[in-house]
């Protein structure tokens, strides 16, 4: 039996942490400096945390303007429903649909030319600039995230003919790896050299200990959906984002 939707959830805010984190009851509001919606957000943990859902709102707002970065809500089902009508009835836009898909981890063999790195390394820094197309701030932004881990996490480069061609972040979290910044060489897409990659982060995951994977994945990403299928994963559940006003 997998983990709890809670369980998923919390492994995150570990595996993807945020540099700031304030906590009011189960709402947790996180901020990294704009690096991703995930670690940059508020979501609710419990449903029946219902409570002045209205003044809640308004205040994680606030937190995230005072700490610079733009107010959003990360939905999942564990979001009360007074916070989801709270939302709507101000207006607020759904982005991003996505999928959170998990597995238990079984035996997995590591693709030789892969290498696990520490998330700082500035080789995997260097790949993830190239293959990603990350400009200095962005990068710089992405820095700041790797080094607030706390959880065992891994860098993961493939390489063929000296050339590294995909790469992806690991973290473990009561027992979840979950994985991030998944990329592929554009050119060299369809070739299997996600799926090489993604074994061996999910060779090591194991070795550390980690009994289960999960990834948050966009509904509309058919490829990277299709990649997580034939390795095992399968659909948890869904989730999006809300942001005030109209959607960009």
């Amino acid at each position: 039996m997998l983990p709890s939707i809670e369980a998923f959830e919390r492994a995150g805010l570990s595996a993807w942490p945020g540099i700031e984190v304030d906590w009011d009851g189960s709402w947790v509001r996180r901020a990294a400096g704009g690096y991703t919606k995930r670690a940059n957000c508020t979501q609710c943990l419990d449903p029946d945390d219902f409570e002045d859902a209205d003044l809640r709102v308004i205040s994680a707002s606030s937190w995230m303007v005072r700490h610079k970065i733009k107010p959003v809500f990360r939905i999942t089902p564990l979001s009360s429903p007074e916070l989801n009508a709270t939302l709507a009835e101000a207006g607020w836009q759904t982005l991003d649909p996505s999928h959170l898909l998990a597995m238990e981890l079984g035996d997995v063999e590591a693709d030789a030319e892969a290498q696990i790195l520490p998330v700082l390394d500035p080789k995997f820094l260097a790949v993830a600039r190239k293959l990603q197309g990350y400009d200095e701030t962005t990068m710089i932004g992405m820095q700041n995230l790797l080094a607030a881990l706390t959880v065992p996490a891994a860098a993961i480069v493939l390489t063929r003919q000296g050339e590294a061609v995909a790469s992806s972040i690991m973290a473990i979290a009561d027992g979840i790896a979950v994985t991030g910044n998944v990329v592929t060489e554009p050119n060299q897409r369809r070739q299997g050299l996600g799926s090489a990659m993604m074994r061996s982060g999910l060779a090591w995951a194991r070795g550390e200990g980690a009994r289960y994977a999960a990834l948050n994945v966009q509904a509309d990403n058919l490829g990277a959906k299709a990649l997580y299928a034939a390795l095992g994963y399968t659909h948890q559940y869904d989730y999006s984002y809300r942001v005030p006003g109209a959607a960009p």
